[in-house]
């Protein structure tokens, strides 16, 4: 292999190639960096051995061939090199890939080749066109909500399911948060399996910094999602899991149903006034507790070490509910999650699931449990 590679066409994709290989854990084959050069391109790839990238860029070919070497150590060393051409030897007799750049020369130790596991190619028959930043911000909405522990099999999972009329249905549960965003693509909704698709959210991270704000193309398999950029240099595929999800339905239910009081507040306000609140957090005691009445919320939070806090917003309010408690950290991110200036808590019950909504979010929805509330009465040693 013998070619000349300019840094700036390469280094950005060699840099996502490095984002999902392993940083020190797993066999020494997960950690590298595969290059394939032929017919005057360079394929960059790279796999954890469920995720797979993999990036083609134009190069000057003289001699092709494929090497794997140490992931993170060469795209560290291109990183920090300045910008021009680059050439890359494979010195199969020394089993080293020689780097020079000007006066600069480099060796890195090669992997033996039989280590080398084909990659996904990118089923292009069927595949759909989507939005990279819709995408990206699907995830932003969404992955909060999703469970941190893959033990819980489904709830680690995005979910994603075809629902009436071109409309999709895009959830995140994690056992005391629910995130729904409803939009519209007709292609997506025809290629989804009518009982939907499941990502696991240790994928979603890494596919978020793949995306761009450009078009991609997608596609879905049996047993993978694959996706790849507009002008086909850069796919990135990932597996699906088969999990069943559980159904969301008897929750968003309960808050269509009678008996339910609303609340509205201004988002920013609640925001601040949730925001000075927490510090007067414990790790007892986690929550801020709302004191309801039709014209003003009083929000009240306290601490054993820390002291006490109240403020009142402005507010429009209609249920029998007198007093409920949230936690002030989840409020305070779910919040941040809307774009409208107004949101409305929909209460189903001092303990019942609670439903976020805003007039300028009209597809979007979040429930939140509320916290059970304890009275707690702090005493001095005087008054003991």
């Amino acid at each position: 292999m013998y070619l000349k590679v300019y840094k700036e066409d390469v280094i950005e994709g060699l840099q996502k190639a490095a984002n999902i290989i392993p940083a020190k854990t797993g066999a020494a084959y997960l950690r590298s960096i595969w290059l394939n050069a032929a017919d005057g391109t360079l394929s960059v790839m790279a796999t954890d051995s469920n995720i797979e990238f993999r990036g083609t860029y134009t190069a000057e070919v003289t001699e092709p061939g494929l090497a794997g070497v140490q992931g993170r150590a060469f795209v560290d060393l291109l990183r920090k090199l300045p910008a021009g051409e680059i050439v890359l030897q494979l010195d199969a007799e020394a089993n080293v890939l020689r780097i020079e750049q000007g006066r600069r020369k480099y060796k890195l130790p090669v992997n033996d080749p039989v280590w080398f596991q084909n990659f996904s190619d990118f089923p292009a028959d069927g595949a759909v066109v989507w939005s990279g930043d819709f995408l990206q911000e699907l995830i932003d909405r969404i992955a909060f909500c999703i469970s941190d522990e893959d033990a819980v099999e489904a709830i680690a999972c995005l979910f994603m399911k075809p629902v009436a009329e071109g409309r999709i249905e895009a959830c995140g549960l994690n056992g005391h948060q629910f995130a729904m965003l409803r939009f519209l693509h007709d292609d997506l909704h025809a290629k989804l399996p009518a009982e939907g698709v499941l990502v696991q959210k240790k994928y979603l991270g890494e596919l978020k910094k793949w995306l761009g704000a450009d078009e991609i193309e997608l596609n879905i398999s049996e047993k993978r999602m694959h996706l790849r950029t507009g002008d086909g240099r850069e796919t990135f595929s990932l597996p699906l899991s088969s999990y069943q999800y559980p159904d969301y339905m008897n929750f968003i239910a309960k808050l269509q149903g009678e008996g339910v009081s609303n609340l509205e507040v201004d988002r920013k306000e609640g925001m601040d006034a949730l925001d000075r609140l927490q510090i007067f957090n414990s790790d007892n005691n986690r929550c801020t507790y709302f004191d309801l009445s039709g014209g003003e919320v009083v929000l009240t939070a306290q601490g054993q070490d820390v002291g006490s806090a109240s403020e009142s917003l402005e507010a429009s309010y209609d249920g029998d509910i007198r007093r409920i408690a949230f936690p002030t950290r989840n409020l305070i991110d779910i919040m941040n999650h809307y774009q409208s200036g107004r949101l409305r808590l929909t209460l189903t019950g001092a303990e019942g699931p609670c439903g976020i909504s805003g007039e300028e979010d009209p597809e979007y929805q979040v429930i939140v449990m509320p916290m059970k509330i304890v009275e707690e009465t702090y005493y001095s040693e005087e008054e003991v």
